[in-house]
């Protein structure tokens, strides 16, 4: 009796898999991505996948971290490398235009993308929240910057925190629907403009 593995086929790469599922999620949303489809891109049949990630739901969720760590790390990093919020907001807007017009990977956010007509409510909720957490993570950054002057001490530390996500939002959609970068570099400049430095 041969004793070898099943399921998984000869040369099997997981982060290579993980990245193809990513690609298409984000490019399709996570309702419309088929197992038939992510099989496919993945290069692996259903047992195969199931095996190695679980549930449909648990590679989707295997797929936000991923793309949290890799793709979306440019809005941390822009706001913790930078020296003051202004700088950091700044550099947040004009990445964002680029990083959502890259002809190389589909356009828009994933985490904006894949809630496209998602009739799964548990999925819907997940990213409801990891939305929401950005916008805390704003909220708690434009307190501090009010707290040091960069920002007027009447600032409301929420409704600007909300803007911004509405802003990097709608770039992410209008991304999807053709908007370049340079249409887009234009909406963060605008943006921009929009915050009561003082």
């Amino acid at each position: 009796m041969s004793t070898t593995r099943r399921g998984r086929p000869r040369g099997y790469d997981r982060a290579a898999a993980l990245e193809q599922a990513l690609v298409l999620f984000w490019d399709r949303g996570y309702e419309a991505t088929s197992i038939a489809e992510l099989t496919a891109a993945m290069g692996m049949g259903a047992p195969s996948l199931y095996a190695a990630f679980g549930s449909k739901r648990q590679l989707f969720d295997e797929v936000v971290r991923s793309y949290g760590r890799t793709y979306h790390a440019f809005m941390a990093r822009a706001l913790v490398e930078e020296p003051t919020l202004r700088r950091g907001v700044e550099r947040l807007l004009r990445e964002a235009a680029s990083e959502y017009t890259r002809p190389d990977r589909p356009p828009g956010c994933l985490v904006i993308s894949a809630a496209v007509n998602c009739s799964s409510p548990d999925v819907e909720q997940a990213l409801r929240t990891l939305r929401a957490s950005d916008v805390k993570a704003f909220e708690h950054l434009i307190k501090s910057a009010t707290s040091a002057g960069e920002l007027p001490s009447d600032t409301d530390p929420h409704s600007l925190a909300l803007f911004t996500s509405v802003t990097l939002q709608g770039m992410a959609q209008q991304a999807r629907d053709g908007a370049t970068r340079t249409e887009l570099e234009a909406v963060a400049a605008l943006a921009l403009t929009s915050w009561p430095w003082t």
